[in-house]
């Protein structure tokens, strides 16, 4: 490695005033623990779940630039009413990134992080938005050889998620799914599951073109929750399919009780007697994002069997224990570059990463629209 003794590292703080700002910190390199290992992070991606610490409720429309080409500062206005879902992080500067992936360029002297100096490595564990990451070597991926940081750099959050997904779906005895923004990188990945482990999958999506995208790898069930059409659409996928339990990326409006709705009225096609309960057969939604930040309307015609919850990442991973999560992990690692291969449209660098007009892009969270930041790549 050189002999950096720090590197840059994007910050994000939200001020007890009302202000967002997002900037770039030089931080000192920290030498590496004996179990420890300290990688050149040269790609990790901008996933939703970043954008919560990376923007926090600020109002983008507000967001402006100062500071100079090599060290930019971007700040906005947080509106009142967000500021009390920011109370915990008021006035401290957060590292941001979720996950990423790079070479180890220095090690402690253990066995197990010596093994991994010169490696590819994947990571998950947050401030991988920086050129150096020190972290523990047990818990990183060691990529196989001849894979890029970019094809390595989202093997943990969507690919973990969707596999999740139909593990909960076996775990609690459902037999098919519903997902919803359903042509997300995710949502792509997610298919791609289910084709090859033979899942029956009912897609919502909110465009034609969302369609179009699940159709080309071959996507069966797709409905779109824009047409007039839409409750009498998803009834028929899920009779179907027999779907009985949902992960929805959307969260508010009416959507999740929709989903609910038609599931009874499908269950409901094939019932000897009729019930003035509803059907006995259990229907779950699991809110697992927040891309409609309106409060989530239940119109309750759906009997009494049903659940709402909200579903995350790692208590599940915690849930199902180390074994199971490492059975996870090795799939991933496997269909690398088919399954899990993620797509990207555009690489940025630190400090394009806090542009305006690449803020504007990737804040939006559009479907077919994914940033990833070599912060290694010159600004």
């Amino acid at each position: 490695m050189s002999d950096a003794k720090t590197g840059l590292q994007l910050r994000s703080l939200i001020k007890k005033s009302g202000e967002l700002e997002i900037s770039l910190m030089n931080v000192p390199i920290p030498e590496p623990a004996e179990d420890e290992i300290v990688v050149r992070v040269e790609a990790s991606p901008i996933n939703p779940s970043d954008l919560g610490l990376l923007t926090g409720a600020a109002d983008l429309t507000t967001a402006k630039a100062s500071g100079t080409k090599e060290s930019p500062v971007i700040s906005a206005k947080v509106p009142e009413a967000g500021m009390r879902a920011m109370a915990g992080r008021l006035d401290e500067s957060m590292p941001v990134g979720n996950e990423g992936a790079g070479v180890v360029v220095k090690t402690g002297s253990s066995d197990a992080a010596k093994a991994l100096m010169g490696k590819m490595v994947a990571m998950i564990g947050g401030a991988m938005y920086a050129q150096y990451r020190c972290i523990k070597a047990r818990d990183v991926l060691e990529l196989p050889s001849g894979t890029t940081a970019a094809e390595g750099a989202s093997c943990f959050v969507n690919p973990l998620t969707s596999l999740g997904m139909t593990e909960t779906m076996r775990r609690e005895g459902h037999k098919a799914l519903v997902h919803t923004a359903a042509a997300s990188n995710l949502g792509q990945m997610l298919n791609k599951i289910c084709l090859k482990d033979g899942i029956a999958l009912v897609n919502i999506v909110r465009s034609r073109e969302q369609a179009d995208i699940l159709r080309n790898i071959g996507a069966k069930h797709i409905v779109d929750s824009t047409a007039p059409t839409f409750m009498d659409d998803l009834i028929v996928a899920l009779a179907e399919t027999g779907a009985t339990l949902a992960f929805d990326a959307i969260g508010g409006g009416k959507l999740a009780g929709q989903i609910l709705t038609c599931m009874e009225t499908a269950i409901n096609k094939t019932a000897k007697v009729y019930s003035r309960y509803g059907s006995n057969v259990h229907k779950q939604v699991y809110i697992y994002g927040g891309l409609d930040t309106r409060p989530t309307e239940l119109n309750r015609a759906f009997g009494m069997a049903w659940g709402i919850g909200g579903w995350l990442l790692f208590p599940f991973l915690m849930k199902i224990g180390p074994a199971d999560g490492a059975r996870l992990r090795q799939r991933v690692i496997a269909e690398l570059k088919t399954t899990f291969a993620s797509h990207y449209t555009k690489v940025v660098s630190l400090q394009e990463a806090l542009a305006l007009s690449n803020i504007a892009v990737y804040a939006k969270r559009s479907t077919g629209e994914k940033f990833l930041i070599n912060p290694n790549k010159a600004g």
